[in-house]
């Protein structure tokens, strides 16, 4: 059993092509896991309508924090292998079977996508070329090309990521792939699996690497950043060892 964990927040325009792309793919015994962010729109209305035992809708959250959203849905799932979604994208046929033959040897594969606007036109055919994704923990934090629509990994990595660090200078997507790279192997793999679907209201920007913060503030963000991966590499180097 395998499950997919998804953060909602008034997803309403997108949802539904998003869950449909992933239902279809899932196994009868798998799990959509949805915890939804006190939602104001039809969001919840959707999910509902689905009427689909696989999906597991996590209601009354109050969290205002994509990030911590997506925590509480991670905290539920009780699969081999975890899957992370976003409300907005399409996940292409062979997804879910494709990374699920390359977790047998890797604890976190990340595919490449293809990046499309909101009507799925195709606006870059690689996200990996476009972001120069690859393995590195400082490459990474210095800009991150770890994003959970396109991430999977097994329950090693899931149990040492979680909890997350207390602060928004670190994604739940990076941290968890920093931690994969910590603590077992990384593969990302270079063929599209997903439509990235990139408009007004979503989470990250397409245009990564430009920010409206100050010098200050941005090294301030990779200080505390650096500060909790060390903490996390002290405190597991002795278990690293036993095993």
């Amino acid at each position: 059993m395998n499950s997919v964990c998804m953060a909602s927040y008034n997803g309403e325009e997108f949802i539904t092509e998003q869950v449909e792309s992933i239902l279809k793919q899932l196994n009868p015994e798998d799990e959509l896991i949805i915890s939804d962010d006190t939602s104001t729109d039809d969001t919840i209305n959707i999910i509902k309508r689905f009427k689909d035992k696989r999906i597991k809708l996590l209601t009354n959250n109050s969290f205002r924090n994509p990030i911590t959203n997506f925590q509480n849905a991670l905290r539920h799932a009780s699969g081999d292998f975890i899957f992370l979604s976003d409300q907005d994208d399409i996940w292409l046929d062979g997804k879910y079977i494709q990374m699920i033959e390359l977790l047998n040897t890797y604890n976190l594969v990340i595919s490449d996508s293809m990046i499309v606007d909101e009507q799925l036109n195709v606006l870059h055919p690689s996200f990996f070329k476009y972001f120069n994704s690859g393995k590195g923990i400082i490459k990474n934090m210095i800009k991150s090309s770890y994003y959970g629509s396109c991430m999977a990994f097994d329950k090693k990595v899931l149990s040492a990521a979680l909890p997350f660090p207390d602060t928004k200078e670190i994604g739940h997507d990076l941290w968890i792939g920093i931690v994969a790279e910590m603590v077992g192997n990384v593969y990302f793999y270079p063929v599209p699996l997903l439509l990235y679907r990139r408009h007004s209201a979503t989470f990250t920007p397409l245009n990564v690497g430009k920010s409206n913060r100050t010098k200050g503030q941005m090294l301030m963000g990779r200080i505390i950043m650096i500060k909790e991966v060390v903490k996390f590499f002290v405190k597991n180097k002795t278990e690293w060892k036993k095993d």
